[in-house]
């Protein structure tokens, strides 16, 4: 999940107020920079939101090279249909938490 100092609810209300859906949304992901992490974390924000195409990323290695960090901004909907797509936050909450069982996943912002 995207916090474990705030519950789900909490968390909820906060993207809410904060975020407008549909629309960008930033996901940072800090790991172990080996075994395919980078092809992991992308596929599964591929899969998670149903994109066509793999999403931009910027790539950085800590000072150590002891980990890297992964930023993502995909666009976040969910179309129900291909004239009324319809936002949620159920997205972001879904790839919070599927983002965290990725094998290497450290930390998730």
């Amino acid at each position: 999940m995207g916090s474990d100092a705030m519950g789900d609810e909490q968390f909820r209300e906060v993207l809410e107020q904060r975020h407008t859906f549909p629309g960008p949304y930033l996901f940072k992901i800090m790991g172990n920079p080996e075994d395919q992490f980078l092809e992991r974390v992308l596929a599964t924000v591929r899969t998670e939101l149903k994109l066509s195409d793999e999403p931009e990323y910027q790539l950085k290695h800590t000072s150590t090279g002891r980990y890297v960090s992964i930023s993502v901004e995909p666009a976040v909907f969910i179309a129900h249909d291909v004239i009324d797509p319809v936002s949620t936050v159920d997205d972001v909450l879904s790839l919070y938490e599927v983002l965290g069982r990725v094998p290497g996943v450290k930390f998730l912002l």
